[in-house]
């Protein structure tokens, strides 16, 4: 793997790589603790790089050149990693029964169209999903240790909701406002967002002065993702929808529309 140093830790680069082959690990290497975005599902659009936090601790009894942690998907007989590249920004050290322990705190830079993923190099839409982990410690003696982990990683397709409106504006106290939008989902095999119906979305209200939104009813979008409603204007405020995600699909907010109710 190549490296290059940069301001704040280490930068590992890892386009063009593909995971090596598993073998057992060993007594003297291993590694724990792998955690990738605090625990929460990385969301990737079409287009941006996303950063993501991963920790770990790597054990070892014999001295290492380097090492690294990934998450990785099997295409066929090949296997092919999550992240294009990973600046370390620590390792605290320590020592006890002859081992060395360095707990890791590095980001992760995911690019959905940047990836030696085998398939186009970039992400495609199976690749929603909990992808594994490994762990690889490269020895001064030259060998390696190479371990397979129990920990995943999830990743989502990007949502989010287009040309949200509360209408008419101004509106007269006890009228009718609609409220308008279309759910829309990353889709990463054609690099494009597509319509999402059938989505369970919130709508929400913030009063004027106030920095909450509140769940005022929900509503499913129709088959081309499109959603509709009426509510009753009562008060100054700020409309938006929200969804919430699901175990593919990322969770996203509107852009707020404001209503003045005279």
């Amino acid at each position: 793997m190549a490296a290059a140093v940069v301001a704040g830790g280490m930068t590992l680069v890892g386009v063009g790589l593909t995971a090596p082959a598993a073998h057992a690990a060993e007594s003297d290497v291993s590694f724990s603790k792998v955690v990738f975005n605090n625990g929460e599902p990385i969301v990737v659009g079409i287009s941006a790089e996303v950063e993501a936090r991963l920790t770990y601790t790597v054990k070892s009894k014999v001295a290492l050149d380097d090492w690294y942690v990934d998450a990785y998907r099997s295409s066929g007989s090949n296997k092919y990693m999550l992240s294009i590249s990973s600046t370390r920004w620590s390792c605290k050290t320590s020592s006890t029964g002859g081992y060395t322990f360095r707990a890791c705190d590095e980001t992760v830079t995911i690019d959905p169209n940047g990836m030696p993923v085998g398939h186009g190099n970039h992400l495609v839409n199976s690749d929603a999903a909990a992808w594994k982990t490994l762990g690889t410690a490269i020895k001064k003696n030259g060998g390696y240790d190479d371990d397979l982990l129990s920990a995943t990683v999830s990743l989502q397709r990007a949502s989010r909701i287009q040309d949200a409106n509360a209408s008419p504006e101004p509106v007269a106290k006890g009228k009718q406002i609609t409220v308008t939008g279309t759910v829309q989902r990353a889709n990463w095999s054609e690099h494009r967002y597509d319509n999402y119906g059938g989505r369970s979305v919130k709508l929400q209200f913030k009063p004027a002065g106030s920095s909450t939104y509140s769940t005022v009813k929900s509503v499913t979008a129709g088959s081309t993702g499109h959603l509709k409603t009426t509510v009753t204007a009562s008060q100054d405020g700020t409309w938006r929808w929200r969804y919430s995600g699901n175990t593919t699909s990322g969770a996203s907010n509107s852009s707020g529309d404001y209503v003045d109710v005279s």
